[in-house]
């Protein structure tokens, strides 16, 4: 499996991906977990926050079916 997430991997997943939660209360800026792909097709999650100018990278991770659905979508209650 793959375990390294590369810059084209987050950048990738940030301008394709898809926002599946939201923390508009994060401090110090607002961010959101993105759900996406990496450039070899491999599902990754970026978090990322924004102050309105600029995107900030906290995180980026490969998901598992411990803490979300098996769609990888869903956050398990």
């Amino acid at each position: 499996m793959e375990r390294d997430i590369s810059r084209a991997d987050v950048k990738k997943c940030v301008l394709e991906g898809e926002i599946i939660e939201d923390y508009p209360d994060d401090f110090p800026h607002p961010s959101c977990l993105i759900f996406g792909y990496t450039i070899n097709d491999k599902i990754i999650y970026v978090v990322a926050g924004s102050d309105g100018k600029y995107i900030y990278i906290i995180t980026a991770y490969f998901p598992n079916t411990i803490k979300f659905e098996k769609d990888l979508k869903t956050r398990r209650k």
